[in-house]
């Protein structure tokens, strides 16, 4: 019987003492803080290129040789933006026989729908006319697609590009949301000074 009042009057000091602690809870999820560049643009005018625009300096002009395994066309480039894990990819095909404006623009809203329609849940289209006269279409993509913002612009009768916004992470459209918003406003101004050559 002492046995048992001995082990009963341990476990009560254990369990009085153990009350004692103040309760915290768990630590909130949250993400880590990202320090965004000060919006300041250069001038994309390469030689030989069918076109020109501004893109931020802190992003690096990187010509695209490889494109799923093919050849990339001759005025595909990439607009690195390493501090921010993000990518532009531009494409561009002249609009002649061989890419008919017909099939670029299907192209162009199959790459935005048929590819992302799965993971999405919303995607808004826009047309847009620039202040240089370009016109095109911006597709804003909702839900953890692999790019929440593509457009292409074109002169309907010998220009076609096309744009893409990516990441180097994994889609999350809340942890990428702040990055994504302060991108798409480089993106806009990208399209607005985008001039033909």
């Amino acid at each position: 019987m002492r046995t048992t009042i001995f082990y009963f009057g341990i476990i009560f000091c254990a369990l009085v003492l153990s009350c004692n602690s103040d309760y915290s809870a768990g630590k909130k999820k949250g993400y880590f803080r990202i320090e965004l560049p000060a919006k300041k643009y250069q001038q994309f005018n390469m030689p030989g290129y069918p076109y020109s625009f501004e893109y931020p300096v802190y992003g690096n002009v990187v010509r695209d040789t490889v494109f799923f395994n093919d050849k990339a066309g001759d005025y595909w480039i990439n607009i690195d933006i390493p501090k921010l894990g993000g990518r532009i990819h531009i494409s561009y095909k002249p609009i002649n026989s061989e890419n008919q404006f017909d099939s670029l623009v299907r192209d162009g809203f199959k790459m935005a729908y048929k590819q992302h329609v799965d993971v999405s849940t919303g995607i808004l289209d826009s047309q847009m006319r620039t202040p240089n006269g370009v016109e095109g279409i911006y597709f804003s993509l909702k839900g953890n697609t692999a790019t929440a913002n593509q457009f292409f612009l074109t002169d309907s009768t010998k220009h076609f590009l096309r744009g893409a916004l990516y990441f180097d992470a994994t889609p999350n459209e809340d942890s990428l949301s702040i990055v994504n918003d302060f991108l798409k406003e480089d993106l806009k101004h990208l399209i607005n000074t985008l001039k033909w050559k």
